[in-house]
């Protein structure tokens, strides 16, 4: 028993009663980590031991990258990796000896979460972690744990539909870019939610969107698409009412991802 100014205090008893009171809420009612950071770090973690284990298996020529990367429609590829045949049926790939690499069209729908998770290149894997790392761990203390992981993931398959949907179907896609961001568009959100520096956050995202419509080999559509449904999730976040809060945030996050998953069959359907 701990001693208190009137008795005693059961222990056990203070915690479950901390426990549910609003000290243990963020400002958006997620449930507040211990450590913000964690979630942040797991996440990191994981794209780190995908891209490690694409090392380990051949790098540019890994056979996970030709099952995790997005592919919007299959195609063939030389046994080399080095070129592929665009017009080519799988029939006449398989027959000729070449390379049948499978798309979504063809069944491999994993490949709209995978691909999110997925890098090839040293510098790409960098710059995406290290942008995860600022704003992860921000958004997962406001928002908290779960809310967070929310709109990480439902940004990056944001990501994914947009690209299936404007890229080139015989082009493969990879990298987090698209949950980043997400992130980034809910962080704006709520900056300008509590009158916080959107300027900065604008410029920065203002940045980066030049950056991706200047070099070549960056999905634009990949980083559009995740900007778009961070922003729309992050503003049923930040801008629910309380009395609704819960209900309202999650039908967001909710229709957000059941429109991503139908321009991603949409989509498929048109490529059959």
């Amino acid at each position: 028993m701990n001693s208190a100014s009137v008795g005693f205090h059961c222990p056990t008893c203070v915690k479950e009663a901390n426990r549910g009171s609003r000290q243990f809420r963020t400002p958006y009612g997620g449930q507040r980590a211990s450590d913000p950071r964690i979630t942040t770090f797991v996440l990191i973690g994981i794209n780190v031991f995908v891209w490690l284990i694409v090392l380990a298996t051949g790098w540019q020529k890994s056979r996970l990258v030709e099952l995790m990367a997005l592919l919007p429609a299959g195609r063939c590829n030389t046994p080399s990796g080095g070129g592929f045949f665009p017009n080519a049926t799988e029939n006449a790939c398989v027959t000729a000896g070449q390379n049948w690499v499978l798309g979504v069209s063809d069944g491999a729908w994993w490949q709209i979460v995978t691909s999110v998770f997925t890098h090839v290149d040293p510098l790409h894997i960098a710059f995406n972690m290290l942008a995860l790392f600022f704003l992860g761990p921000i958004l997962e203390n406001v928002l908290g744990r779960t809310r967070f992981l929310a709109v990480y993931l439902v940004s990056g398959i944001a990501g994914s539909a947009a690209v299936m949907l404007l890229s080139d179907p015989h082009t493969q896609t990879l990298g987090a870019s698209g949950a980043i961001f997400g992130l980034m568009g809910a962080l704006a959100v709520l900056a300008l939610k509590v009158r916080g520096q959107v300027q900065t956050i604008l410029m920065w995202i203002g940045l980066n969107l030049v950056f991706t419509f200047t070099v070549g080999g960056i999905s634009w559509q990949g980083h559009i698409g995740g900007l778009v449904g961070g922003a729309l999730i992050g503003t049923a976040m930040v801008y629910a009412p309380k009395q609704w809060r819960a209900p309202v945030q999650w039908a967001a996050t909710g229709a957000v991802l059941a429109a991503s998953v139908a321009l991603i069959v949409l989509r498929v359907l048109t490529l059959d």
